[in-house]
């Protein structure tokens, strides 16, 4: 089993405003992310809720997700993942987390992350685009789940796979626009240009 856990819990101080809530398309940011989510090979999809919660939940109403909350959310992205990863059932043999500010991410991508690990090719899997490492990232729970559950503040599962790289296998992807987030105003003008071009098929 592999579970996907979306984190969709911050307040976005500098978007002055719940960034996963932004519409893109008729839907929210964290709409898109759990529905690319949902429409992969992953077996369940948790969604981390912190600031907005109700309205985060009634953005996803319909999707085949499962919503938990962190009360620490303010405490930093850490809380979030570690409140997704306790939610994960211990029949899980990895998690892939996902963020909701990065709609841009499709079903095939999470999809090549979960055939690598599958594979063998390494206990860490993460997207490599032009040289650059993105998300989602995927654990393999086994061997990660203690470390996970151990981190803290706002810097995420980064130093756990800085520190090791003989553990990670690379997925390449053709576009790094899928990596894009959103933190600035400017950041989501940029979301919106790209999500029309793909869609259009301009790329």
């Amino acid at each position: 089993m592999i579970a996907a856990v979306v984190l969709a819990a911050g307040a976005a101080r500098r978007m002055g405003r719940p960034k996963q809530l932004l519409p893109l398309a008729g839907r929210s940011l964290v709409w898109h992310v759990a529905n690319a989510a949902s429409r992969s090979v992953a077996d369940e999809i948790i969604v981390v809720t912190g600031a907005r919660q109700a309205a985060v939940a009634a953005a996803l109403a319909g999707l085949p997700v499962r919503l938990v909350a962190n009360s620490r959310w303010r405490s930093g992205q850490a809380s979030s993942l570690i409140t997704g990863l306790k939610a994960v059932g211990p029949e899980a043999a990895a998690v892939i987390f996902l963020l909701a500010d990065q709609p841009l991410v499709t079903p095939a991508l999470i999809d090549a992350l979960i055939a690598a690990y599958r594979a063998g090719r390494g206990s860490i899997v993460v997207p490599v685009a032009g040289g650059v490492r993105g998300n989602p990232v995927l654990f393999d729970l086994a061997l990660w789940r203690p470390a996970l559950l151990a981190l803290g503040g706002d810097a995420g599962a980064r130093a756990i796979i800085a520190a090791h790289p003989e553990q990670m296998a690379t997925v390449p992807v053709a576009d790094g626009a899928v990596f894009t987030d959103v933190d600035t105003p400017a950041d989501y003008e940029l979301i919106q240009r790209l999500y029309e071009k793909i869609n259009s098929g301009g790329c």
